[in-house]
């Protein structure tokens, strides 16, 4: 009898684990990718590399030179062009020139003078060197991509969630999200975007039922600190 007993308290309590697991409310973890931000570093003239002093993953700060072309023809003609124009201001203040010549010679003289600024390529934010396409000796033309800058210490991720996920976020909010593939790690982000307009559901969604459905875009901010998060890492959020 006591047997019996037993028995049966035992199989109500499976009976009620198995009833919690088939009712209990499951969380849905909206996936998003780890993305920075990224300059492509091109020239605006024609010209071989002299010099890049930065390798890939070498950090580079903000107004560092981070290329240089060789601009040795431009640097005579900036050379002449100054030498032209303070021989012809000279002429003016004798009246040999007029005033109109000596304006077109400081044209040609700032003229070259940027040229050969340009030259000098400087980072325009602070960043990492993520991929370098070009060495020295290569010649590049302008909008040929010589660098790619991204700032890792700055990471972002878009998650698509539906309308009645949307309107319980806000700016500037705290959420928490998971790193699936590093042990569950949590990561404090930052709402700092939410798109105003609904869209489809991204193609790279795996089912045709997910990808019609309407969503909106939330961008996600991360500090990166300690440098552990790479761009193309998946994170999931259980908003």
């Amino acid at each position: 009898m006591k047997t019996k007993r037993l028995f049966v308290l035992l199989l109500i309590a499976v009976i009620g684990v198995v009833a919690w697991r088939m009712t209990r409310r499951r969380v849905f973890l909206y996936a998003g990718t780890l993305e920075a931000t990224e300059v492509d570093i091109s020239p605006r003239l024609a010209a071989p590399i002299l010099e890049i002093p930065f390798e890939e993953g070498a950090r580079a700060a903000r107004g560092t030179m981070i290329v240089r072309l060789d601009g040795a023809d431009l640097k005579l003609a900036a050379d002449q062009a100054e030498r032209d124009y303070q021989r012809g201001v000279a002429l003016n203040k004798k009246g040999s020139l007029p005033d109109e010549a000596v304006e077109r010679l400081r044209f040609r003289r700032d003229d070259t003078a940027l040229r050969l600024s340009w030259c000098a390529m400087a980072a325009p934010i602070d960043g990492t060197v993520l991929r370098r396409y070009h060495e020295p000796g290569e010649w590049v033309t302008p909008g040929q991509k010589i660098l790619t800058l991204a700032d890792l210490r700055h990471l972002y991720a878009y998650v698509y969630v539906p309308a009645p996920v949307m309107e319980k976020l806000a700016l500037n909010q705290t959420v928490t999200a998971v790193l699936p593939l590093s042990g569950g790690r949590r990561l404090t982000g930052t709402v700092v975007h939410i798109r105003n307009e609904a869209e489809f559901t991204p193609k790279n969604v795996q089912t045709r039922t997910e990808r019609e459905r309407l969503v909106f875009g939330i961008k996600i901010a991360f500090e990166n600190t300690d440098g552990q998060l790479k761009p193309g890492m998946s994170v999931e959020l259980p908003f």
